[in-house]
């Protein structure tokens, strides 16, 4: 399964965290989803926001401002 490309560049807080659940909820369970955001904020809201979720955030990193975070959806509950 493809990995999902969300570009959300020069949105900033509460944007990110909520276009990229919007993302997840569409996509089916074990699906990746790559970030790419320019907030700085969004380095302490997507791991609070997978803490909470149980959305797994696989990586993260920063280059030229940046953001890249690599989320997976979690397992639905059985």
């Amino acid at each position: 399964m493809p990995d999902t490309l969300l570009d959300l560049q020069g949105l900033t807080c509460p944007l990110p965290v909520l276009k990229a659940n919007k993302a997840l909820r569409g996509l089916p369970p074990g699906a990746r989803l790559t970030v790419l955001a320019t907030d700085p904020a969004t380095t302490r809201d997507f791991p609070a926001y997978c803490a909470e979720t149980g959305h797994l955030l696989l990586a993260s990193s920063e280059a030229e401002g940046i953001y890249r975070f690599e989320l997976q959806k979690r397992a639905e509950p059985a």
